[in-house]
């Protein structure tokens, strides 16, 4: 209470901001941060020889001589190739066909049975017959992550449309939408949450994908570089490109990310305390 009588107002702080007080990213930084310190200490100790794993050190040389020569950049740029066609072709094959099974009953009994079929089975089982029919080329390497992304968008898009609220649709012809106008309007809004997480799902199979596909008789891409590194027993230069995967998996996830944040702004969600 204040001299002249009057109670003094204090503001109110949320206890979520009183109880952060390091920034963030400094947080999400201390793990692997640590965890690529304990990696350095084992290796300078001699505890985890280079035969094993090359230490942090050698691999960050390593991967600025595999920038300098331009291989890595090289490398990078036809699996970025591959995986942005695998992704484009699996996109318009689900989206395709979850909109016809989704939005059609006879869709649905054509097609939704056979895929969950087709989605059973292993796409790297199917790696031999890819080469049969395709060739040694570029063709089975982008038919690989083609099939790997399919299924996972198909379903979520699938699920989404199925999901969305009959209510909405009620009020929608209500208020005389025609049938694309509900579909517009209602169905694809209400789809696209579901959507969006199937493509997070899709692109990191598709990551997945490309390491079998540029298993199989590549002449270049970063699995190529893999291959020849493991023949000349290169630990570093594996870790090397698994870093570039896991990097390059991580932006994707990112752009992903940025989408649902502009697409779904219509949608407040629940992020965390």
């Amino acid at each position: 209470m204040t001299d002249s009588g009057a109670i003094a107002l204090q503001p109110i702080v949320p206890r979520a901001t009183r109880r952060t007080r390091v920034p963030r990213w400094l947080r999400r930084a201390t793990g692997p941060v640590l965890l690529l310190a304990l990696w350095q200490l084992l290796s300078t100790t001699g505890v985890l020889t280079s035969d094993v794993l090359a230490s942090p050190g050698r691999i960050a040389e390593v991967g600025r001589d595999l920038i300098t020569d331009g291989s890595l950049t090289s490398a990078m740029g036809t699996s970025l190739r591959r995986v942005a066609l695998g992704l484009l072709f699996g996109t318009v094959v689900s989206v395709g066909l979850a909109l016809f099974s989704g939005l059609f009953r006879i869709g649905e009994d054509l097609v939704d049975a056979p895929v969950q079929m087709v989605r059973t089975v292993p796409f790297v089982g199917l790696i031999p017959l890819f080469i049969i029919w395709f060739g040694i080329g570029e063709s089975p390497k982008v038919a690989i992550i083609t099939l790997g992304v399919t299924f996972p968008l198909y379903l979520n898009v699938y699920a989404g449309i199925r999901g969305v609220d009959s209510q909405l649709v009620e009020a929608g012809e209500s208020l005389g939408l025609s049938r694309w106008g509900l579909v517009r309007h209602v169905v694809l809004p209400g789809a696209l949450p579901g959507a969006l997480t199937g493509l997070r799902y899709s692109l990191g199979i598709a990551w997945l994908a490309l390491v079998f596909a540029e298993q199989v008789n590549a002449d270049s891409g970063i699995g190529f570089l893999m291959v020849q590194a493991r023949d000349f027993l290169r630990t570093d230069v594996i870790v090397v490109c698994l870093i570039v995967y896991a990097f390059l998996g991580l932006f994707a996830d990112f752009v992903v990310r940025s989408l649902e944040r502009v697409l779904l702004q219509w949608r407040p969600t629940f992020t965390g305390r």
